[in-house]
Parts: C-alpha cells; structure tokens; sequence
C-alpha cells in the first residue's frame, strides 16, 4: 500500500450512532440510521444524497413499518419526503439493505441498481425462497444437529417473513459510474460478504460507501447468503486489498458510526483472517478434522464464547466462515480435503 495514508476530516456525529435523525457527512449527503427488527445490529446507515432528480440513497433498510417511519423521519429533516426518493444504489441484497428499496420503487417509483454478482442470490430467492443452502453446508461441514435447528429457524423465518422481493431495474459492473447526489461515484465490485456487494467510492467527497465490506467495530460476515460462492473468504481478502490501495477515505459504513482511517481497518481485518487462519490451521494439526470441529475449538465475538454459547444462526456463521478459511487453507496446499460419507475432513499436508 503506497499511497500516503493522510486521513480526511470527519463530520460531527451524535454520541450514540444509532440515534434518529438525519446526519451530514458530506457536501449534500446525510446518514439517516435506520432500526432493524432483529436482536443482531440495532440499526442500519442508509446514505441521503441530494441530486438533480431527488433523493438517492445509498441502501435503503429492511421493509418494515418502523424502519420507514424513521426513514420518513430522517428525510423529513431535510426538507425532504419519501416521495422525493428517485433512485436507491444497493450495496448488496441482504434483507437489511435491499427489501425496503423494493418497497419504495412500489410506494413511489424509486429505481433500483444493485451490483451484478448478486443476480445469483436474486434469482435462487425467487426461484426457492423456503430452501436456504445453509442446512446441507452444514452437515458436510460435520454438523447434522445444527444443520437441522438452522432449517428449523429459516422455516421459521419465512414464516413470519413479509419483506418484499424482485430484481433491481440496473444492474452495476465493476468500475462504471454512477450518479450519487451531486457527483459521480465509482462502483468497486468487493464480493466476499456477499458474491455482488458493492462499494461506491466518492473521490469528490473523500468517502467510501463501504456497505458491510468495511466496517468500523466488527468483522463482517462471509459468504452468508442465497447463493454463496465457493471461495468468499479469497474474494473478501482480495477486496479488502483492493480498497486498501486506494487513496484514504472518509468511512461510511452500513453499521456503526462513521470514521476516518479506511486503510487503518483494512489492515486490521486483513490481520485478524490471518491470525484466524494460522488457528484453524492449528486446530486440524492437533486432530480436529471438519469445520465444526474447528469452530467449537476456537472462540467468538468480542466476549470470547464458545461454538455452543453461541445461538443458532450465530453458530452457523462461525461454523461456516471456519470452513470458508478451511477451504483457503487448502487453495494455499497447508491443508488437504476430503469427501467422505457428505462430510468434508481436513487434514494437514505433510
């Protein structure tokens, strides 16, 4: 990384990011978090952006009524109404982020642009939504009994789901240009969270909308989605890398508050995957032999829990992420893999 890591100026933010309102954070662009309905992360940053034809938001929330109604809230402290949102830029299609777009191209005839590689988890949701792949990853990762309370929760899920669906009305590449307020942004493909997320680097404003590529106080998850790709945690490192040569930004992330130091994050992220990875490694040389039985040796979040203090869905993410770093270790030949009965055993290389 040779660029000079000089870092820009960071607004003024409330103490509490997730407080109501609508924040500015740059030259006619306001943060206006936005709660979930979910005991995971409190809230979601959808990103305001005044331009020429109305409102474009960068993400839009999960479609509920009390997400709209701070959406609602927030533009309404810009002088602005949900009537006034001309286009929403989506950074990838998880609940939290795409589903509320939906609802504003029905409720106001807002457009949709969402980055190619998730056409894959588009189209499998249409195709199949009560048939999440998570289940079967997990029992050929050694892991009958989770697999199973993990298709009972999806069930379950669907079951009270009501989020609208369907496809964008543009798709974005890599590299091309869109218009974000005022300016035009640059698209970045970072698949690694998911196969088609999505960055918008903003030079004019010295800001990256980072989506959950880059996030400011946790790791974001991999490869947790309709249609996982094989390698997501190659595809997130070099993403990672690829942000962290670019020239340093103002981050403006999905969750959490907004900072300075993109490159700084970067190269923490990067070293925590490594640190993960040479664990892993570790744990199958002393005999654990599936990514289950890597994952319950080691340890999760902040708190330091172990795989079975973990709830469900928790678990099937740290179970499937270790498999993802499982699967790197093989691509880089200090592992070994095998199929034997639907499950996968790792084993070192001699």
């Amino acid at each position: 990384m040779n660029a000079p890591r000089s870092a820009p100026t960071l607004p003024d933010q409330p103490d509490d990011w997730t407080a109501p309102g609508a924040y500015p954070v740059a030259a006619a662009v306001w943060r206006i978090p936005l709660p979930l309905p979910s005991t995971g992360l409190r809230a979601v940053n959808v990103y305001a952006a005044e331009g020429p034809d109305g409102i474009v938001l960068v993400d839009a929330g999960w479609s509920d009524p009390v997400g709209l109604a701070a959406l609602r809230h927030g533009l309404g402290e810009i002088g602005r109404a949900l009537d006034d949102v001309a286009r929403v830029v989506v950074t990838h299609a998880h609940h939290d982020h795409y589903t509320q777009a939906v609802d504003l191209r029905a409720r106001c005839g807002a457009t949709i642009a969402l980055g190619r590689g998730e056409r894959h988890t588009v189209e499998a949701f249409a195709r199949t939504p009560g048939d999440p792949p998570q289940p079967g990853m997990l029992r050929r990762a050694g892991a009958p009994r989770l697999a199973d309370e993990m298709a009972r929760v999806a069930e379950q899920s669907l079951a009270l789901d009501t989020a609208p669906w369907g496809a964008p009305d543009r798709w974005l590449d890599h590299r091309e240009e869109v218009a974000v307020g005022p300016r035009a942004v640059e698209v970045l493909a970072t698949p690694g969270h998911t196969r088609g997320h999505v960055a918008l680097r903003d030079p004019g404003a010295g800001a990256l909308f980072a989506g959950d590529h880059v996030l400011p106080h946790i790791t974001p998850s991999i490869g947790y989605e309709r249609a996982p790709e094989p390698a997501p945690l190659r595809s997130f490192l070099d993403s990672l890398r690829l942000v962290g040569d670019l020239p340093e930004t103002l981050l403006l992330p999905a969750h959490g508050p907004v900072t300075v130091g993109v490159r700084t994050r970067v190269d923490e992220l990067l070293a925590h995957h490594e640190q993960r990875l040479a664990e892993a490694a570790g744990h199958v040389r002393d005999g654990a032999s599936t990514g289950y039985g890597v994952a319950a040796r080691m340890r999760w979040t902040r708190r330091e829990k172990r795989l079975d203090e973990l709830e469900t869905e928790h678990a099937a993410l740290a179970v499937l992420e270790i498999v993802a770093h499982l699967d790197l270790l093989v691509e880089r030949e200090v592992l070994a893999a095998a199929e034997e009965d639907g499950v996968v055993r790792y084993a070192a290389r001699r």
